[in-house]
């Protein structure tokens, strides 16, 4: 099929890629697509550093496709919409978070679920149907299908937007799907790092009660003042699982490392649920007992998909949730590998791409 006039002429772009697993960026040359007659084009103004980007640029998950630039929590705004694009214009507040298509025919793609086609294209780091490699938001500019951007509402600055877009609707959406949103039900959230903060600010949001569960003890000031947890529970210390034995309506565990399980089911009440949204490394043992015992459930989540995020975005806009940020410059990005791998972060890195990214000399 022949291309249009305004799908015949790339754009030039640059960035910071990764050339090689050993994971240290440098300015990087690259051409976006042009723009398609259904495709929106934003500037990039903002880009969220999500745990998955390392595990990307250090090819531990061993699909990386160099040179990779990373980044899927994109927030910027609209320079130039295609022909027949209808939900957006220029000047459009707008982001893209973890993909960028899908077959949109598949039983899932039907339904609202593009994140489980089984020919998602992700964000950055895959090829795409055309052949071509993409590249994430550590860059100047997006194309992207007009299916597949988010429209941030005016309510919520750009910077505190941008995590939403992986970390807000990966949290956000298992609960709604294991019915984990009703006001007056009592949740858990495992682990208080980017996914997790964000867990306990949607949780209160719906008007639930709000557990923060840690290994760390030093964290119970920063769950219960500054984030507005209910209650916190150290996982290892017997007294306190004790006393929240059975309490709990459901448990969003967002930990990546290895952890047990049972302490985790004892919390549960009766048909209780924990959703999986963490990736750890290796397999998790999971004692069948702790599943019998209570008729208790134990699934899993990945993103959502567009409608349900655009849905996360306006809830979120609508009670104030935002995710806690430290804006970083662009040549920090190597140092701030090394401080995410540290958990020296309050939640959640986003770097100052507007402002910071400057062309490749």
């Amino acid at each position: 099929m022949a291309k249009s006039a305004e799908e015949e002429h790339p754009k030039k772009a640059f960035g910071w890629a990764a050339r090689d697993s050993s994971g240290v960026f440098s300015p990087f040359k690259f051409s976006r697509r042009a723009t398609g007659e259904k495709d929106v084009a934003f500037k990039v103004l903002y880009c969220g550093m999500c745990h998955s980007d390392i595990h990307m640029v250090k090819n531990e998950w061993g699909d990386s496709i160099y040179p990779l630039v990373p980044g899927h929590e994109i927030a910027g705004e609209v320079t130039e919409v295609g022909s027949k694009v209808q939900k957006f214009k220029v000047g459009d507040r707008v982001g893209v978070g973890c993909m960028v298509d899908s077959c949109r025919s598949c039983d899932n793609c039907k339904v609202d679920l593009e994140n489980f086609c089984p020919k998602m294209v992700l964000t950055y780091s895959v090829k795409h149907y055309d052949g071509t490699v993409t590249y994430g938001g550590y860059s100047d500019c997006m194309v992207a299908d007009e299916h597949f951007i988010i429209r941030i509402p005016d309510s919520i600055p750009l910077d505190a937007a941008a995590p939403l877009l992986c970390a807000g609707i990966t949290v956000y959406s298992p609960m709604k799907h294991y019915g984990l949103d009703k006001p007056g039900l009592h949740i858990g959230v495992v682990g208080l790092g980017g996914l997790g903060h964000v867990a306990v600010k949607f949780g209160k949001a719906m008007g639930l009660k709000v557990t923060v569960i840690s290994t760390s003890p030093n964290k119970k000031d920063e769950a219960l003042k500054t984030l507005g947890a209910d209650s916190f529970l150290v996982s290892r210390d017997q007294h306190q699982l004790k006393a929240a034995f059975g309490t709990m309506d459901g448990i969003i565990d967002t930990v990546s490392a290895q952890h047990p399980m049972m302490p985790l089911f004892s919390l549960l009440k009766t048909d209780g649920k924990i959703a999986l949204v963490g990736l750890p490394e290796h397999p998790l043992e999971i004692p069948a007992v702790g599943l019998i015992k209570g008729r208790k459930t134990i699934g899993g989540s990945m993103i959502g998909g567009m409608k349900e995020t655009q849905e996360m975005m306006d809830f979120a806009a609508k009670h104030n949730v935002r995710a806690d940020i430290e804006v970083i410059a662009m040549d920090y990005v190597n140092t701030a590998i090394e401080r995410i791998l540290k958990s020296d972060v309050k939640y959640r890195f986003v770097i100052d791409i507007g402002n910071t990214l400057k062309p490749p000399s």
